[in-house]
């Protein structure tokens, strides 16, 4: 019996030394195992090669990103894209408005694409805070008419708290680039210098908050702008008293014609924020991720439907319209027009909202001239002209009237009204017709 238990103890003792060793032999050997599967995380010995399927391979989709490209896989490795090895960057094809702006400049032999980054990148900041700004305006109390009514800009038009503020965000930002010196602005009687002198390289026009209107009502606004090149020799003390001819003659340098335009854009604030421009190479769409804070690509190489069934004006003033214009209108709504299909009716009263629709949708947007505005309502240089090149670029059309294309026009004055018919090709040339 005694010899039995010393046995037992015996055998139990070396039972436990060999667990102990094990477990030594295993915490011992797990930094190198660790490090044998970081340095290749992919390796599986037992994996079929395979193909990727040619069908699942896109140069770029409209979620702003770019697939990986089709590749072999070799019978000792399967690919996996959340692993990569140890120094090795991860691309997932997501496409930000900086990147791409980064892209285009690298692949431009156009002098000064560095200098447009930075100027694109302070107005999307610029719309970023003023999007943030819309947002909780019911609630930060910036609803209303700025200084409790009676504020009114150069064009006779009562202005909103928003209105002010986004003008002064985007002055802000764009006098922060150091690439601007002068800008015009529907809320600026004149041209303003932002720079303390004006060395900047480009001058900009916009609307800081086109719809403003409707800003109370929580229906789409947006931010309209335009640039051009300043000349050279330009050069203007703001802190002077008095300018003399040739500092004048700079201020005017905004007094430029559409074809002059070297990018243009508007930004949408609504269901979602969407940055839409062109620096002259085809037209391309962001939509800001609040997420991240970023605007992503979402709609590249955006192009405008050859004809639509949408028609997009003010018809309160029907009876004040020419009356060519109304019988095209009628025959619009009666389906007798040359498609032979019956057009539909929508008018926001926002002009980014109305156009980025038709953008999207095609048809035509208008805002003629009539009797109380024979002109036109819509300001050349930082609406109309802006509005026309993007179009363009989109492969619309956009006019004053018959034969006139809206980007040949030498502006007077820096808020000259326009008659504008903007939209898909074949729509706007009907209505060039009808007119005529």
């Amino acid at each position: 019996m005694r010899w039995s238990l010393a046995l037992n103890a015996v055998l139990g003792l070396a039972v436990a030394a060999m667990l102990f060793r094990g477990a030594s032999a295993a915490v011992l050997s797990s930094p190198v195992a660790a490090a044998q599967r970081f340095a290749s995380p992919s390796v599986v010995r037992s994996a079929p090669a395979f193909q990727v399927p040619s069908g699942m391979v896109h140069s770029l989709s409209q979620a702003g990103r770019r697939a990986a490209p089709s590749r072999s896989v070799g019978a000792n490795v399967l690919a996996s894209p959340t692993q990569s090895s140890a120094g090795t960057i991860v691309d997932d094809g997501t496409i930000t408005l900086t990147r791409f702006m980064i892209e285009e400049a690298m692949k431009s032999n156009t002098p000064g694409q560095e200098d447009m980054v930075r100027l694109i990148s302070s107005i999307s900041v610029a719309c970023k805070r003023i999007a943030s700004m819309v947002q909780v305006a019911g609630i930060s109390g910036s609803t209303g008419l700025a200084e409790g009514g009676g504020s009114v800009n150069v064009q006779g038009e009562e202005q909103k708290k928003l209105d002010v503020i986004s003008n002064d965000v985007l002055k802000s930002a764009l006098r922060s680039s150091g690439k601007l010196g002068v800008i015009a602005s529907e809320e600026e009687d004149t041209p303003v210098v932002v720079d303390e002198l004006y060395s900047g390289e480009y001058v900009a026009t916009f609307d800081p908050l086109d719809g403003s209107s409707n800003i109370d009502a929580a229906i789409s606004t947006g931010t309209i702008f335009g640039v051009f090149k300043a000349p050279e020799e330009c050069l203007v003390n703001p802190d002077a008293d008095k300018l003399s001819i040739a500092e004048q003659q700079c201020l005017e340098a905004t007094l430029q014609p559409g074809n002059n335009l070297v990018a243009a854009g508007y930004c949408m604030y609504s269901s979602s924020t969407i940055l839409v421009m062109t620096t002259g190479n085809g037209l391309n769409g962001f939509t800001l991720d609040p997420t991240i804070g970023e605007f992503i690509l979402t709609h590249p190489n955006i192009q405008i439907p050859k004809r639509g069934k949408i028609y997009s004006m003010n018809e309160a003033n029907y009876f004040d319209w020419d009356p060519k214009l109304q019988g095209y209108v009628d025959s619009l709504k009666k389906g007798e027009g040359e498609s032979g299909d019956k057009y539909s009716s929508r008018y926001i009263g926002s002009m980014v909202g109305d156009v980025h629709r038709t953008l999207l949708y095609g048809g035509i947007f208008a805002y003629p001239a009539d009797k109380k505005n024979t002109n036109g309502k819509l300001r050349l240089l930082y609406e109309a002209a802006p509005m026309s090149l993007i179009f363009e670029q989109a492969g619309g059309k956009a006019v004053t009237g018959p034969g006139q294309r809206v980007l040949d026009l030498m502006p007077e004055k820096v808020h000259q009204r326009v008659p504008v018919f903007i939209g898909s090709p074949e729509d706007v040339a009907e209505c060039e017709k009808k007119l005529a």
